[in-house]
């Protein structure tokens, strides 16, 4: 098995595994506080640094389970790397749902942190953006969470391009912290945002990127091109998005490569699928997620497909390959 390897997350000085973990789903839905001991303690066997959360995961139970197993583990404060996220709120109040106003962010914040049980978080997210807050009000509301020690860095969590470089522009304008980081969606079956809208903040303003379902839900493992498992995450309620994919012939053309592919390099579809979002250089971290710790022992033995992926090999994966 390869060793993991560390990216600089964007331009900032933070390293952060290649392959990482997150909570979504998982997490106080399928897993209690036994299971995410032992699936967190998987990742970190596996060299993984960082670990993703968010406040709305689970209504807080999500945090409140990684903080207990945090506790558990009394890994030095050092070696690790956490995250979480704020926009869609768990109080039922004008103030807390669907917004980033300051009042929201700076007692959220406070909320995640006792949840959490820790002094600060690492990564903090804006968890989409908010189109009725100016963003001038949110980006001093993070400024001033990390100036306050709560928090390390700031990002972005499926913003537009605009919106991120607006956030950047009024930062540098007020000597604020700037945004480091964006959460996007990337897969096999979802590329743009990745490799075409946020292509010039690479180089303009040095942006990382943690990007989250690699395995599309599920649909890049392969699992379902026979139909639906009744344990799948398809099967899950709020998830009958995953079952329109499996209707669209492209997509099904696509999943049947991956799985084509895997048989040659001797690995699983979702490894292929994991290494694939990896091998992009603009990606700081790939998010994993899993329901068992021998589903992250799979997941994180991706790290040894990333450079067996060639040039060729990926356009005939994507269908990009001449004819």
């Amino acid at each position: 098995m390869a060793e993991m390897t560390y990216r600089r997350l964007g331009r900032s000085g933070l390293k952060v595994s290649t392959l990482s973990y997150g909570s979504w789903v998982t997490f106080g839905g399928q897993q209690g506080l036994d299971a995410v001991t032992e699936s967190m303690a998987a990742a970190r066997d596996a060299g993984c640094n960082f670990y993703d959360n968010a406040e709305v995961y689970a209504r807080g139970e999500s945090e409140t389970l990684m903080g207990r197993a945090l506790q558990e583990f009394g890994w030095a404060r050092e070696t690790y790397v956490i995250s979480t996220k704020f926009y869609w709120g768990i109080v039922d109040d004008v103030n807390t749902k669907f917004t980033l106003n300051r009042k929201y962010l700076m007692q959220g914040i406070d909320r995640s942190l006792e949840r959490l049980q820790l002094d600060f978080v690492d990564l903090i997210y804006c968890h989409r953006a908010d189109s009725e807050t100016p963003i001038e009000e949110t980006v001093y509301a993070m400024h001033d969470i990390i100036s306050q020690g709560k928090a390390l860095y700031w990002g972005t969590s499926e913003w537009s391009a605009d919106e991120i470089r607006a956030a950047y522009e009024i930062a540098e304008r007020h000597h604020l912290h700037k945004p480091v980081m964006e959460q996007p969606e990337y897969n096999l079956l979802n590329r743009a945002k990745v490799e075409t809208e946020y292509a010039r903040l690479y180089d303009d303003i040095g942006l990382g990127t943690t990007t989250w379902s690699p395995l599309a839900g599920g649909l890049l493992t392969g699992k379902y091109l026979d139909g639906i498992p009744e344990d799948s995450r398809a099967s899950l309620k709020g998830h009958d998005y995953l079952k329109e994919r499996l209707d669209e012939d492209d997509a099904v053309a696509l999943m049947r490569r991956v799985v084509d592919v895997a048989k040659e390099l001797d690995c699983t579809p979702a490894q292929l699928a994991l290494a694939w979002c990896a091998s992009n250089p603009n990606v700081s971290s790939v998010i994993t997620g899993a329901s068992r710790a021998g589903q992250v022992v799979e997941n994180m033995d991706a790290i040894d497909v990333v450079e067996a992926l060639t040039p060729e090999l990926k356009a005939r994966i994507t269908g990009d390959e001449e004819s």
